[in-house]
C-alpha cells in the first residue's frame, strides 16, 4: 500500500526527531518560555524580516484557527471567508463552537475574490439593520487553499486594502505555506505575507514537523494576553519545548521551504504521470495537492493499492480524488502509482 492520502501521514523530518532525542533530557522551562522556542521566535522573526513580531507556537491547525480568530473579534463579530474555506467547511464547525459565525462568500478557484468580498461589505453597512447582524470583523484567506490555489501577491494586496478600509484584520491560514512559498507559481515570500498580513501562520504538522504551528503578529500587533488566551482554550502547552525544538529545526539551514520544494517537485512528477496516463483533472493546482476525476470503479479498484482522499461525488458515475504529496514522498511511490493505473 502506497500512500498519497495527505502530507502529514508520516512522522516527522530526520533532523526534527534527532533533536528532540538530542534535547530530551535537558530540562528547560514550560510554556513556551525554553531557549529553543525563543531561538526559533528569532529565526522566524529573520525569515519574515520583522524583527518586532511576536511568534507563538501552538500544537495544530484548528485550535491554531480558533484561538486566532476567537481572541480577535468581538462577541458580536464574525469572521468572512470563501464558501470552500477550511473554517467553512473541515472545522467541524470550530470556529462557531467558539461563538462567531462565519460569513461565507463565493469561491473562485478556493479563493476570495475582492471586489465580492469589499461588496459585501458595502453591502452590510449599508443595510439599515445591520446592527441587527453578524458583523464582518475579519477576512481569513488560506495559501494554499483547499484547492491548493494559490493567491497572486496583488490579490492578497487588494484583499489587504479593504480590510484597513474597513478596519478589520486578515488572517492567512499558512497550515501548507511552505507548499505554497515554493510553488513555481508563487509571486509572493515569507516577507510579502508578513507585509500584507494582520497576522498568520506558518504550518509545520504538514511540512516536516511531528506537530506544531507558528502564529506571526507582525510589527508586534496581537491581542492584548494572547498567551493567556492560549491557555484559556486548552492549547497551551507545558512542554512548549516541543514546538520549539522542531521550529528551531525547521528554520536552520532553510530546512523549511527545501521539505517544500521536495514536495512541489513531487506534485510535479505526479502531475506528468497523472496526464500520461489520460487522467482528467477536476481543478488545477499548482501546489501539492491533485484532484483527478476517475470513474467510480476505477477508484474502487484503485483504493485496494493506494491511499488517497474521496473529495466528492461528481456525479452517480465519476468520483474527485485527491492525491497529495509531501516533503516525505518518494520518486518510486509515484513510479508505482503510475503502474497501477
Amino acid at each position: 500500500m502506497i500512500s498519497f492520502e495527505n502530507d502529514y501521514t508520516t512522522g516527522a523530518h530526520p533532523q526534527i526527531l534527532q533533536r528532540l532525542s538530542e534535547t530530551n533530557l535537558e530540562p528547560v522551562t514550560g510554556y513556551g518560555m525554553d531557549p529553543y522556542c525563543e531561538s526559533a521566535r528569532e529565526k522566524i522573526r529573520k525569515a519574515c524580516g520583522c524583527p518586532e513580531a511576536e511568534v507563538f507556537f501552538l500544537a495544530g491547525g484548528t485550535q491554531t484557527n480558533a484561538v486566532v480568530i476567537s481572541s480577535m473579534l468581538n462577541g458580536y463579530e464574525g469572521v468572512v471567508a470563501a464558501e470552500t474555506g477550511h473554517i467553512n467547511v473541515h472545522e467541524a464547525g470550530a470556529i462557531e463552537h467558539t461563538g462567531h459565525k462565519v460569513l461565507a462568500l463565493p469561491e473562485h478557484e478556493g479563493k476570495i475574490d475582492p471586489g465580492e468580498l469589499e461588496e459585501f461589505l458595502q453591502k452590510f453597512y449599508q443595510d439599515e439593520s445591520y446592527e441587527h447582524m453578524a458583523f464582518p470583523g475579519m477576512a481569513y484567506v488560506s495559501h494554499p487553499t483547499e484547492y491548493g490555489t494559490l493567491y497572486r501577491k496583488k490579490e492578497l494586496e487588494a484583499i489587504g486594502e479593504i480590510c484597513r478600509k474597513y478596519q478589520m484584520p486578515l488572517f492567512l491560514d499558512g497550515a501548507r505555506l511552505g507548499y505554497g512559498l515554493m510553488s513555481e507559481e508563487s509571486d509572493m515570500s515569507l516577507k510579502d505575507i508578513a507585509e500584507i498580513c494582520d497576522v498568520f501562520y506558518i504550518g509545520g504538522t504538514k511540512v516536516g514537523a511531528l506537530c506544531g504551528e507558528a502564529v506571526v503578529f507582525p510589527g508586534n500587533r496581537g491581542p492584548k494576553h494572547f498567551l493567556t488566551m492560549i491557555k484559556q482554550n486548552g492549547a497551551l502547552l507545558a512542554k512548549g519545548r516541543l514546538l520549539g525544538i522542531q521550529f528551531d529545526t525547521l528554520f536552520t539551514d532553510d530546512l523549511y521551504l527545501d521539505l517544500g520544494r521536495h514536495g512541489i517537485e513531487m506534485a510535479e512528477r505526479l502531475k506528468k504521470v497523472l496526464k500520461e496516463k489520460g487522467c482528467s483533472f477536476y481543478q488545477e493546482s499548482p501546489t501539492n495537492q491533485q484532484f483527478v476525476i476517475l470513474k467510480n470503479s476505477q477508484a474502487e479498484e484503485l483504493k485496494k493499492h493506494v491511499s488517497f482522499s474521496v473529495w466528492e461525488k461528481l456525479d452517480q458515475d465519476r468520483t474527485v480524488i485527491r492525491l497529495v504529496t509531501s516533503w516525505s514522498t518518494r520518486p518510486e511511490d509515484i513510479e508505482r502509482l503510475g503502474e497501477l493505473l
